[in-house]
């Protein structure tokens, strides 16, 4: 058996996140299982997608500081390789490339800044095909604070992928535009048409914390009453009510319902009665993705 550990800095519009994941090579298999997750509140999208859609100072030196934290973090943590992307809120900000640079000079971490495709891919890379049905389709819903990542799959192949400028952060901020969310239910409609019934497969911070309130055992799926009651349940609370009350961090209790909101519409859309979510996101992706690297250069020597 081999233990190897591999980092992934996911710098998102709500917040940047540092994983660490151990991989157990053991014999022909290998087996990922997480091991850490330190998650901040940068919140990079309350500056990049409003007015000039430029990141202040304020928060590129937040940027600065955790990223530097993470990079003493990965030199305990003894890594065989990372990798830090940037997505939407990076992607969109004016001065992105300044900002990369600056954070290059002060920490010695490189950013990458992916684009939707990209994210995609990632998602795909977390070997979502090995956890459904041979035989099902199921359209793979990503909801972040700047954008909304789906992947149709069926029969365990993608059909298609987009990115959509729908997210928690721009929800607050009021920069969702109707012609964004027509964009995205046309889409949908069209893409799916061929493929039912299908699921959906929920990924990002806001469901995961949807998940866990509503009491069902790993693995098992949500239909969209119990989605819905739950969304209910949590409109009944104010925000501070959700902080004090149901225990949120300040910053997932005015983002929640946004989010959950995204994922009801998208199952009266499709036409979807159940939900899974099996706790995987972009940082997952990326940790597989240097995985396969490491093990592609290892094969080659």
């Amino acid at each position: 058996m081999k233990l190897l550990k591999f980092a992934a800095i996911d710098i998102g519009s709500n917040a940047v996140r540092l994983l660490f994941m151990n991989v157990i090579e053991d014999n022909n298999e290998v087996h990922f299982r997480k091991s850490e997750l330190v998650r901040m509140p940068v919140r990079l999208g309350e500056d990049a997608f409003y007015g000039e859609r430029i990141i202040g100072q304020d928060k590129i030196e937040k940027l600065m500081h955790t990223i530097s934290a993470f990079r003493h973090l990965l030199i305990v943590q003894d890594v065989v390789s990372y990798r830090a992307c940037a997505t939407s809120a990076m992607r969109e900000a004016a001065n992105s490339d300044s900002i990369v640079e600056y954070i290059k000079d002060r920490t010695g971490i490189s950013i990458e800044i992916i684009d939707g495709q990209q994210e995609a891919e990632l998602i795909y890379s977390n070997r979502i095909v090995e956890m459904i049905n041979r035989e099902q389709s199921y359209l793979y819903v990503d909801v972040g604070g700047g954008s909304t990542e789906i992947t149709l799959f069926s029969k365990r192949k993608v059909i298609t992928s987009g990115s959509f400028n729908i997210g928690t952060i721009r929800f607050l901020n009021g920069e969702v535009t109707y012609n964004e969310y027509l964009r995205m239910e046309q889409y949908l409609k069209g893409v799916t048409v061929k493929y039912k019934p299908l699921e959906l497969i929920g990924s990002g911070g806001n469901i995961n914390k949807i998940f866990r309130l509503s009491g069902k055992k790993e693995g098992a799926p949500l239909t969209f009453k119990k989605l819905k009651d739950i969304y209910d349940f949590i409109d009944s609370f104010t925000i501070e009510e959700r902080i004090k009350k149901l225990g949120f961090n300040p910053d997932r209790a005015d983002v929640i319902l946004p989010a959950t909101g995204l994922f009801l519409k998208i199952m009266k859309w499709t036409k979807a009665k159940k939900i899974h979510i099996p706790k995987i996101g972009v940082s997952d992706g990326i940790v597989h993705q240097l995985y396969n690297t490491y093990h592609s250069e290892k094969s080659t020597v």
